[in-house]
């Protein structure tokens, strides 16, 4: 007799584990309670009795949660809601990108595409809310950036806080953090892939220099062209 099979998979047929059950739990717990960044979650034993689950499961979900950065566990002191940080995405995106194939950079390009698209299309919102104080911060960053290209030093963290201070009167956040979380990803990635990164760094130095000018011209199409120019030779690599 043919066994009759109704379209679902074994896995829509598994049952929700007991540990995940606790994961969903914790995170209801936390939404119902109205708990923010730095709350403090009850003791172990306390979220048994609230879940009902036991002491094993509780355990493994506040550990999986303190891997997805939505619980901090501060040892002597209790858990704690955490600042909910795009460092899982960050750590999946570099493990995703060490996974293509050697000649395939395929993940890093889109990392780095998705990096240009961003900055391209806040720039009216830049232009606009960008004060003097921060345009003197970034003319200061890429000072630094190009003394350090003089002498032959590496400016990665020059170039980070550039992008930060860029995006910083940007309303809105998860912008902010994901262009920072594209941009650890990207400098992640290419020791770990042993890449070479583009030689003419007068020319990337250039680039910021460029959208600091035309930012102090209230110049979109000048500001859009820079960023382009910031970006090609990092395409062209990849």
């Amino acid at each position: 007799m043919q066994t009759r099979t109704w379209g679902f998979s074994e896995a829509e047929h598994r049952p929700v584990s007991t540990t995940q059950q606790a994961v969903e739990g914790i995170k209801k717990f936390i939404r119902n309670n109205a708990l923010k960044p730095g709350d403090s979650l009850p003791t172990e034993s306390e979220l048994c009795e609230e879940l009902g689950s036991s002491r094993s499961s509780v355990r493994e979900a506040i550990r999986i949660l303190t891997t997805l950065d939505i619980v901090d566990v501060r040892h002597g002191t209790g858990t704690f809601v955490s600042g909910t940080s795009l460092n899982a995405l960050v750590q999946g995106l570099i493990f995703r990108a060490t996974l293509d194939a050697d000649d395939n950079l395929e993940t890093l390009r889109n990392v780095v595409e998705i990096r240009q698209a961003i900055d391209l299309a806040i720039g009216q919102e830049i232009i606009a809310k960008l004060e003097s104080s921060k345009l003197e911060q970034l003319s200061s960053i890429v000072d630094k950036m190009s003394a350090k290209r003089k002498q032959g030093l590496n400016f990665a963290e020059e170039d980070r806080e550039f992008h930060q201070v860029l995006l910083s009167e940007i309303d809105n956040p998860i912008i902010r953090e994901l262009n920072d979380t594209f941009w650890q990803v990207h400098m992640n990635v290419i020791p770990l892939r042993k890449l070479e990164e583009p030689q003419d760094f007068s020319r990337t130095v250039r680039a910021h220099q460029d959208i600091v000018d035309a930012l102090q011209n209230n110049d979109l199409k000048k500001y859009q062209e820079s960023v382009l120019r910031h970006y090609e030779p990092l395409l062209t690599s990849l």
